[in-house]
């Protein structure tokens, strides 16, 4: 049963991103992996549960890119900008475009109540309790901040992946969320 769920996850991600959500033929895709429509029914309930799957398992790899990308910065405050930057930058990719940043969102609601992001939601949370006990971060509510900051970064990617010159665009939301963020600082680094 695993096996069959990974097959028709892999099959749908591809055909998401080739042809977009609404030209995905799930019998297509099926036949594609060996299986019945039974087969995604039973494991995802519908095209939007499968769909559901599949922006789960993009947005947790970008979640853990981010993370690697952030825990190489030299310190936590540049890693929480690392991380943020990242994830604003694979708005960029086009998979992530299309499945995460613009079907994701016209078929499954607010990004913001996605299990996926509310994960990333409890990390920024827990690192910015950190950064304020160290006194690099102001004081203030911690879930307010994380939601903020985890906010900035979203709205950024969806801006950049709706855009029609997205290289132009990701470098100023870039400016943007680094100016937003710095304004939590206590003192500058």
């Amino acid at each position: 049963m695993a096996e069959n769920r990974a097959k028709i996850i892999s099959a749908a991600r591809k055909a998401f991103a080739e042809k977009g959500y609404t030209a995905a033929s799930m019998d297509e895709l099926t036949a594609e992996v060996g299986l019945t429509r039974g087969a995604l029914y039973h494991n995802f309930g519908d095209k939007r549960g499968l769909l559901a799957a599949v922006v789960e398992q993009i947005d947790t790899e970008m979640a853990l890119r981010a993370k690697e990308i952030g825990s190489q910065a030299e310190n936590v405050w540049e890693g929480l900008l690392a991380e943020g930057e990242a994830y604003i930058r694979m708005a960029l990719d086009p998979e992530v475009q299309r499945i995460v940043l613009l079907d994701g969102p016209a078929v499954l609601g607010d990004p913001s109540q996605w299990p996926s992001q509310s994960n990333c939601l409890e990390a920024t949370r827990q690192t910015v309790g950190e950064l304020v006990a160290q006194g690099v971060m102001k004081q203030v509510d911690t879930e307010a901040a994380a939601r903020l900051l985890s906010g900035s970064a979203l709205n950024a990617a969806l801006w950049i992946a709706a855009s029609s010159t997205p290289q132009e665009v990701t470098p100023k939301a870039i400016e943007a969320f680094r100016l937003l963020a710095s304004g939590f600082l206590e003192k500058p680094i």
